[in-house]
């Protein structure tokens, strides 16, 4: 299947008082018709960015991308003023933001939030606007949609809210779909009914999702493939079995030490130590290699090219050099990789989750 969205060595920098900041370092991807890609790491990694970078949402003058590319529908939104990417945003590239409140107008009828992208991209009377907005409102699974779509954001629960969110989202029958951490902000019970609601419009619709999180549990059940992002780099990328079966990197082993289990009460998180990097002053190697601690000398002196493990399967680390030594997982992360095994099972190729 043709790649839908290339991202080719893209650089992103902000301006500070104190120095330059070097927010995304190289970040290379693609996203496939249809798929979900989870994009995950540490706050601070250069995911969030990462997406904002693909909205033509990096802020200016401070913010600027000196180096990579973005490929979309045959061009490159990297090049792209602010007045071209009005026409892309919205109709072709959606983006669904952490917080629903934010997102949304508290002075404004929720029936116009959603009208508004429709009229301007769609062309679309009001009257035929309004109808749509409604169709996508029963869509998202809000219930007595004629009536609901008159009131306002303060009027709808967390979760409701974050239903219209990705019902704005979804107006113009966006090709690509942007989450940053959509469910962060909901508790766990509402978190899986979102999740439920995309993974279901997504077959519905064929929309290509890039989704942005740093709980690995999410990741599980809604992604194709993951990509791994360290101190604004992309450090492992492979399908989801790759990732939880057969992790390469010793942050993805962090990651996944670090994430909570119900079927040991003996099991302790297993913390990542220290913290990460400066990247006003990236360090030289292997930015991981000062809380790795399987770090060998190399770490600290080169940094490691992007190793192939399997036609699906990358990680940017020297233990997966020819000469270096066979270190497996830690066996807290072993453990959480057989808990993982035993609660969703191998997927064939290509089957959704």
């Amino acid at each position: 299947m043709e790649n839908i969205l290339e991202v080719k060595d893209l650089h992103v920098t902000f301006d500070t008082y104190g120095g330059t900041v070097q927010a995304v370092r190289g970040v290379n991807f693609n996203l496939k018709k249809g798929e979900t890609l989870a994009i995950v790491g540490e706050s601070g990694s250069g995911k969030s960015v990462t997406t904002k970078a693909l909205m033509g949402l990096i802020p200016k003058p401070a913010g600027k991308i000196p180096k990579g590319e973005i490929l979309f529908g045959g061009k490159d939104l990297a090049k792209l003023n602010d007045k071209q990417m009005q026409q892309i945003r919205g109709r072709d590239i959606s983006m669904i933001f952490q917080d629903p409140m934010t997102s949304l107008n508290p002075t404004m009828k929720i029936s116009k939030q959603i009208m508004e992208g429709l009229i301007q991209h769609q062309k679309l009377s009001k009257k035929e606007a309004r109808t749509r907005a409604i169709e996508l409102l029963r869509l998202v699974g809000i219930p007595e949609p004629e009536e609901r779509i008159n009131q306002y954001p303060h009027q709808f629960s967390g979760g409701m809210r974050q239903r219209v969110v990705i019902a704005i989202a979804l107006a113009c029958n966006p090709q690509i779909l942007l989450a940053d951490e959509p469910t962060t902000a909901l508790d766990v019970t509402i978190q899986a009914q979102i999740l439920e609601l995309m993974k279901d419009i997504q077959e519905k619709t064929q929309t290509s999702i890039v989704f942005i999180t740093h709980d690995l549990g999410v990741v599980a059940n809604v992604a194709d493939r993951v990509a791994v992002m360290y101190a604004g780099k992309i450090v492992e990328i492979g399908t989801v079995d790759d990732i939880f079966y057969n992790p390469k990197h010793p942050y993805t082993w962090g990651l996944l030490g670090s994430m909570p289990t119900l079927d040991n009460d003996e099991d302790q998180l297993v913390a990542i130590p220290g913290t990460p990097p400066d990247l006003m002053h990236p360090p030289k190697g292997d930015a991981f290699a000062p809380r790795n601690p399987n770090v060998m000398k190399i770490d600290l002196e080169k940094e490691p090219p992007m190793f192939q493990v399997s036609d699906t399967h990358y990680a940017a680390t020297w233990l997966l050099h020819e000469n270096a030594p066979k270190i497996e997982p830690p066996a807290a992360v072993k453990r959480r990789m057989q808990g993982f095994a035993s609660d969703h099972g191998p997927t064939e190729e290509g089957e959704k989750r």
